[in-house]
């Protein structure tokens, strides 16, 4: 390949110049001085430009200098999951004018987003979440006209949600964007109504896990198309606007840990959701609508520490689809009538700390049932149902992937099982968040199944070598599943398919079912083969743990040589009684120096006895007389 132009020297010299400023830097940089006739991995060309760059979950550690704002031809830049990546983000991200995809989700990057970002005006994919990003949302991300994709979630944003002006531009005017996710940040102040529109096409909004407050605005009742709303745990005020009730694709809505008050709100229309929560509000007392009754959709239907009085509702308990039902501190009383036909798979009926006063169970539902803090629990009948009223009974066990079939087989500790081959490699890990699935019950065996197909056919890999491990709930209501992928062959992905794979998952390549709702993903740092590239967590903690105990151990060994050599010095001074009364002079008067055994002839100690003489004599034995001090 001709690689002959300006252009082309000065994009050569912008990656040596990254290489230069990053810790493990792909081992192929900078072997040859064509990033492209001889590829440099993640480089890919077109007509002698660099076009895209994608190092997805590659190890690399650094800052991104404004030496990328050289790389004038790019379309897409994707760092995704490279945790070693700090510092503020260059403005000069700004002069990548042809950029369509931008991802640099899972890195920590901090200071405030450039708002040069907003010359980005081809830009229809925006990921920026799971950073340190602080300050406020540019105003300037409202030229993005072609954006489709907008997630800053999971940063340290402050301030209010810039609404355009004749003077400046807003998010009001991101009329192609389908996703708003802003989610897990520092906003403040009110939702501003210009933001929402008949005009939107918004699927999923997202704003929970902020410091927003005010009414919610009674535009997003205009905005047809949406299907999950999340605007819990924010300081939400005043009455639930009733034009909510027009968004008939709505599938998930969740309004809990609010200030939400006035009546109870109507959802009667919402003939589509599945997931709905009202819990920690401040609605007026009443009894509970007839809406809980009537919506086939849903599975899971939570309002825990509100107002609901009156009996509870039983035909609910007989909804289609119905998992969980959650109505604890409420002031329910009256007989809770369980006798009846319940949808098999209602896995939890949740009345703690209510005023129910008796309660009829029939044959027909025999799963977690809690009811502890009820009047029914201190009367006689207790006794009968005492299993409801304990703290807490068992739940159904979560689904993990299988490994019946490897049976005791074993693997190091840096490497784990695949389930389809039961061979020992090392996967390609993370976890999968679903911000606002459409269900609750995570012992479901069909719907994981369905996850796990989704993810080795979209992902073109190997039947059977995807595990799913350990799904829950977490503090922010997300489903949190760990994911391991496994290479179709060998023990270790190479480092062209684990980017491929980071990119998939970063830039929503991949799509799951539809009930597990919008997600993102967070991958784990990858061993690769050969010792290149990422060094996974379980090695380094390996690697702290044993270096520790190898100080200690020498630590202990040092100790012990101190100790044994003192012990050795004792030993031998109670071995020579004398050794402190050695006269330092000729004539010093202390005992004698023993230097060892002598043999003295008969004719010497004659002579050293004045002949054995009795004045010589210092006592008698058995054996005669024992004399005699040499003189």
């Amino acid at each position: 390949m001709a690689l002959m132009n300006n252009n082309w020297d000065v994009a050569v010299a912008a990656l040596r110049s990254l290489k230069d400023q990053w810790q493990n830097a792909p081992p192929t940089w900078g072997k040859s001085d064509d990033p492209c006739g001889s590829p440099w991995e993640g480089v890919n060309c077109s007509d002698s430009r660099v076009i895209t760059l994608g190092l997805s979950t590659m190890g690399i550690s650094g800052k991104l200098s404004g030496d990328i704002g050289e790389l004038s031809e790019l379309t897409s830049l994707d760092l995704s999951f490279n945790p070693g990546l700090t510092g503020s983000l260059t403005p000069r991200i700004g002069d990548l004018t042809k950029l369509t995809t931008l991802i640099l989700a899972g890195c920590k990057f901090n200071g405030a987003i450039p708002s040069e970002i907003g010359k980005l005006k081809e830009l229809s994919f925006l990921a920026l979440n799971s950073n340190n990003f602080s300050g406020q949302i540019p105003a300037s991300l409202g030229y993005l006209s072609k954006l489709y994709w907008l997630d800053l979630a999971d940063n340290q944003l402050t301030g209010s949600i810039p609404i355009s002006t004749r003077n400046s531009p807003g998010l009001d005017l991101l009329k192609n964007t389908k996703h708003f996710h802003f989610n897990k940040n520092q906003l403040s102040g009110e939702l501003p109504e210009p933001l929402f529109s008949g005009d939107n096409v918004l699927i999923h909004v997202l704003f929970d896990g902020n410091q927003l407050s005010g009414p919610i605005p009674p535009t997003l009742g205009d905005v047809a198309t949406l299907e999950v709303l999340r605007l819990d745990r924010n300081n939400f005020s005043g009455n639930v606007t009733s034009s909510l009730n027009n968004l008939t694709n709505l599938m998930e809505l969740n309004l809990g840990h609010n200030q939400l008050s006035g009546s109870f709100p109507d959802f009667s229309s919402l003939v589509s959701l599945n997931y709905i929560d009202l819990s920690n509000n401040s609605f007026e007392p009443s009894e509970a609508p007839a809406w809980f009754s009537t919506l086939e959709s849903l599975t899971t239907l939570i309002s825990e520490n509100g107002s609901l009085k009156g009996e509870v509702p039983k035909r609910m308990f007989s909804l289609p689809q119905i998992q969980q039902v959650k109505l604890k501190y409420n002031a329910f009383n009256g007989t809770l009538d369980l006798d009846q036909r319940i949808n098999d798979n209602l896995q939890l009926i949740d009345l703690e700390d209510n005023r129910i006063t008796a309660l009829t169970v029939g044959s027909g539902y025999s799963n977690n049932l809690l009811l502890i803090g009820n009047p029914v629990c201190t009367t006689v009948e207790a006794l009968e149902h005492s299993s409801y009223c304990q703290v807490r009974q068992q739940s159904a066990q979560a689904y993990s992937t299988s490994l019946a079939n490897c049976r005791r087989k074993t693997c190091p500790p840096d490497q784990k099982m695949s389930p389809q081959s039961c061979d020992c490699a090392y996967p390609y890990e993370g976890t999968l968040y679903f911000r606002g699935p459409f269900f609750r019950d995570l012992s479901n065996d069909t719907i994981f199944h369905q996850l796990e197909m989704s993810l080795w056919v979209n992902l073109s890999l190997t039947p059977g070598s995807v595990s799913l491990q350990n799904p829950f709930f977490n503090v922010d209501d997300y489903l949190e599943v760990q994911l391991d992928l496994f290479p179709s062959s060998g023990d270790h992905f190479n480092r062209t398919e684990v980017q491929r794979l980071g990119h998939a998952l970063s830039k929503q390549i991949y799509k799951p079912p539809p009930q597990f709702g919008p997600y993102y993903f967070l991958a784990e740092p990858y061993l690769f083969a050969g010792g290149g590239g990422n060094i996974s967590k379980k090695i380094i903690a390996a690697v702290a743990v044993g270096g520790t105990f190898l100080v200690m151990l020498l630590v202990g060994i040092a100790m012990y040589a101190v100790w044994q050599k003192r012990r050795a010095e004792r030993a031998i001074g109670m071995s020579k009684p004398f050794a402190s009364w050695v006269p330092s002079g000729k004539d010093s008067g202390g005992a004698p120096q023993l230097k060892g055994a002598r043999f003295f002839s008969y004719d010497e100690m004659k002579k050293a006895t004045n002949n054995f003489s009795s004045s010589n004599e210092i006592g008698s034995g058995g054996y005669g007389k024992v004399c005699c001090p040499i003189t």
